[in-house]
């Protein structure tokens, strides 16, 4: 399928693209390969293929969190100048 002149004015157009003329005519033959590229697979039989089927085995990507010990609530608060209940107490920066 080929793209004419007014077709790829239109399509930088919609896009918002200021294209020169020497522009035009190297988007409208890029722009006309993919078509054809688009066309083509197109034509590929992919009724018995099922639906997310990849091309490489997937796995879990994620490592295993390792659980650290924690210091306790009183152990952390101990280091505080200034504690209010369970929290530290800061100096208010907001007025």
């Amino acid at each position: 399928m080929k793209l004419s002149y007014e077709q790829v004015r239109h399509i930088a157009w919609l896009a918002r693209l200021g294209l020169s003329e020497e522009e035009v005519e190297k988007f409208s033959l890029q722009l006309s390969n993919i078509l054809e590229s688009f066309e083509i697979l197109k034509q590929v039989d992919t009724a018995n293929v099922p639906p997310a089927t990849h091309t490489i085995p997937l796995q879990n990507v994620f490592r295993k969190d390792d659980v650290a010990e924690s210091y306790s609530q009183a152990e952390i608060l101990s280091n505080a100048p200034k504690q209010e209940g369970n929290c530290f107490k800061v100096q208010a920066i907001l007025e």
